[in-house]
């Protein structure tokens, strides 16, 4: 049985360091493949990273510009409600002319004049009550 026990010691022997090359070899597989996921998702990084910082400038950008829309916006809103004062005091003011004018007009209803001499009276009166 030594010759026996001799050969299944070789095999046994021989049998460990196949599997340990072949241990090795998984090894080496697996760490090379993990090496490259681990240098994919390190360029993937940087690259969201440079988007990312090239989304936030151009949102700063944006912010802005909505900022100055906001700004002009406020401001023709602001113009339009002192024009429309404006408006409000030329009707007022108009209406009041308009008025004085009319009693002018009633003032001299019945004046018939043929010539300038005799017209010049009734225009002056007319003149002095819309002053």
């Amino acid at each position: 049985m030594s010759a026996l026990g001799t050969l299944a010691a070789g095999v046994t022997g021989g049998i460990w360091k196949v599997i340990a090359v072949v241990l090795l070899a998984a090894l080496l597989v697996v760490s090379a493949w993990a090496g490259g996921s681990w240098f994919l998702a390190a360029r993937d990084r940087d690259a969201a990273r440079a988007e990312l910082s090239a989304e936030r400038s151009a949102n700063a950008e944006l912010r802005a510009g909505i900022q100055l829309q906001n700004g002009a916006i406020e401001a023709a809103g602001t113009a339009k409600l002192l024009a429309e004062a404006r408006g409000q005091a030329a009707q007022q003011q108009a209406a009041a002319t308009g008025r004085r004018f009319d009693a002018a007009l009633a003032k001299v209803a019945g004046a018939r004049a043929t010539t300038c001499d005799e017209a010049m009276p009734t225009v002056d009166l007319i003149l002095e009550s819309v002053r």
